[in-house]
């Protein structure tokens, strides 16, 4: 455990930080199946739909460092690719 005031204070702040990230990936998580689900039942508009929510999701993860920004390029790409492939066929 933490000795000085300022590292119980860093040590209270970290866990507060950490729980809130965890929450903050769950969200983006849930957001992510929620395309991954309308593609795979077929649901094109469901998908488009799903697809125009998670990406202002993704890009303020990426910017509040939940997740790096090469990972957010990578779900974005992904999940369009997906979409993409199920509105043209």
């Amino acid at each position: 455990m933490a000795n000085t005031p300022s590292a119980k204070k860093r040590a209270k702040q970290n866990e507060k930080r950490r729980e809130h990230n965890a929450s903050m990936r769950s969200k983006l998580r849930t957001f992510i199946k929620k395309v991954a689900y309308a593609v795979d039942a077929g649901k094109k508009e469901d998908a488009q739909a799903a697809l125009k929510a998670v990406i202002p999701v993704i890009d303020k993860m990426a910017g509040k460092a939940v997740i790096h920004k090469s990972t957010a390029a990578r779900y974005k790409s992904r999940l369009n690719a997906r979409v993409k492939k199920l509105v043209t066929a």
